[in-house]
């Protein structure tokens, strides 16, 4: 390992610091639905943004809460938009 890399480690990060904290989730396809449940298996409060469908059922049958992707990132102190690239500016413009 040369000089500029550092590697980090559970025992480096802080969880306490997202303890109060809301993560709204944009998208639960395989990296949203990945990194929520990760999160949530962390402590932290995930919430989810989505449209009705398929996905929205998958993610309250995972025990997430799920709401329209407007009122998720109202809600969150964190937006993790896991989204298609082709959709997001869209999304992001209009919600």
């Amino acid at each position: 390992m040369n000089e500029l890399t550092r590697v980090y480690y559970d025992n480096d990060a802080d969880l306490s610091i997202l303890e109060e904290k809301t993560i709204s989730v944009i998208g639960y396809g395989i990296q949203g639905r990945a990194q929520a449940l990760n999160m949530r298996d962390s402590g932290l409060n995930v919430i989810i943004g989505l449209r009705k469908g398929k996905t929205w059922d998958r993610a309250i049958k995972d025990n997430l809460t799920v709401m329209p992707v407007e009122d998720a990132a109202a809600q969150g102190d964190f937006i993790h938009m896991l989204i298609p690239d082709e959709v997001q500016s869209e999304v992001y413009a209009e919600k």
